[in-house]
């Protein structure tokens, strides 16, 4: 792979680790501002919601814009509101920081992920794509719980001064190694905005929300699932989440290898794996051994669907990918808050601690019945290309001497 890939799995580290470490230093935070740890867990609300709106805003101004010149200054804006979350001296600064870096995040991936597919051979694409989305996966293994260690042990504000220099290292590698593009000529949002009315980018786009939706409703309440069920310690859960984060990188690397061989199996496979892996952890999250192993092939399983499914959303949108591509990455923040919500209701509703995983189960498995409707209408389509006046399949008329 090229080492510009690298420079953009950097970014993509510093990007994941921002997103997910608010969960190791809430405590931190609500304390050092007098407010409720609920209130504190709008740090995570306003990010979800900011790479939702920001996706697709990120994208239109960009679009006249060289694409490694956007990638840059998306990292300066990350690092931007890195460095105000680090020094807000009100809480209500602290959240602005937040939006501001959170604008970042769906561009960055959306772009990248174009840029990243251009930068190898065709039947290389999907692996690519991988290869950046590493960074947000090992950001789960390292950079969440170093992170937290900081928060705990130094400072929550030198957890967010730590990400920003990761951006500004990120930043670096972009400038220096990936390579410029050619200049948008008379570039208009018209064509990405037409693309979007494709129903198989839709489709493709509605998965993203049913697979990440369903893996959400179970994990963010996975804390409690494994202390007061399995029986786990609370120190426990830390190792728990680095299990589930070495999911995430195995899952993401095997699926981009063979999406570029098999998309539509894998994508039929990886959802199915997760709806089937939820559904067990209804009653494995009683057993500490099958606690630990459904965590990884649950976590395998969900980042397996991504090379998948954003491969699915760039093809589909091929003559104007750009903000397909950024705005399948808001959805798959649409579905983590979906989902939160979803599995919160569940346990209101006096079910059970382990209820989210079997109502998770239920998203990816009508993900999976949208693959299968995607798919047939793709065989349709073809079907009806092949047969069409001009195509060569007709019958070669009789020769007669």
């Amino acid at each position: 792979m090229p080492l510009a890939l690298w420079a953009l799995a950097i970014g993509a580290f510093a990007i994941g680790t921002t997103e997910f470490v608010v969960t190791g230093v809430l405590p931190e935070v609500a304390d050092h501002f007098g407010v409720s740890l609920s209130a504190a867990g709008h740090m995570a609300t306003v990010y979800a919601a900011g790479v939702f709106i920001g996706a697709p805003l990120m994208t239109a101004l960009g679009t006249r814009v060289e694409r490694k010149r956007m990638l840059a200054a998306l990292m300066v804006l990350f690092v931007i509101g890195n460095a105000v979350t680090a020094a807000a001296p009100a809480y209500g600064l602290l959240l602005t920081g937040r939006v501001v870096a959170s604008f970042a995040h769906g561009a960055f991936f959306g772009i990248g992920a174009v840029v990243a597919a251009g930068l190898v051979a065709p039947h290389r694409r999907a692996g690519a794509i991988a290869a950046m989305f590493t960074g947000l996966t090992v950001a789960n293994v390292i950079g969440v719980p170093a992170g937290t260690l900081l928060g705990q042990h130094v400072g929550w504000r030198a957890t967010f001064t730590a990400v920003a220099l990761l951006g500004v290292l990120g930043l670096a590698g972009i400038l220096a190694l990936v390579p410029r593009g050619p200049r948008p000529e008379g570039a208009s949002i018209r064509p990405e905005l037409a693309a979007l009315r494709n129903p198989q980018v839709l489709l493709a786009m509605a998965m993203t929300v049913l697979g990440f939706g369903g893996l959400f409703v179970s994990i963010t309440y996975v804390a409690p699932m494994m202390t007061d069920v399995a029986g786990f310690p609370a120190s426990g859960v830390t190792w728990l989440l680095v299990l589930f984060g070495l999911g995430m990188v195995a899952g993401n690397a095997v699926g981009g290898r063979l999406t570029d061989t098999a998309p539509v199996p894998t994508l039929y496979i990886a959802l199915s794996a997760l709806s089937l892996s939820l559904l067990a952890f209804t009653w494995g999250a009683h057993s500490m051994v099958a606690s630990a192993v459904l965590l990884f092939l649950i976590g395998a399983s969900a980042f397996a669907t991504v090379a998948p499914l954003q491969m699915r959303v760039m093809d589909k949108a091929a003559s104007a990918p750009t903000l397909a591509s950024a705005l399948n990455i808001g959805f798959f923040n649409l579905g983590n808050a979906i989902g939160a919500w979803l599995g919160g209701f569940a346990i209101s509703l006096g079910w059970g601690l382990t209820s989210p995983n079997w109502v998770g189960a239920l998203l990816p498995a009508g993900a999976l019945v949208l693959a299968v409707v995607a798919a047939s209408l793709d065989r349709r389509g073809t079907a009806t290309a092949t047969s069409a006046p001009g195509t060569g399949t007709a019958p070669a008329p009789a020769v007669h001497g």
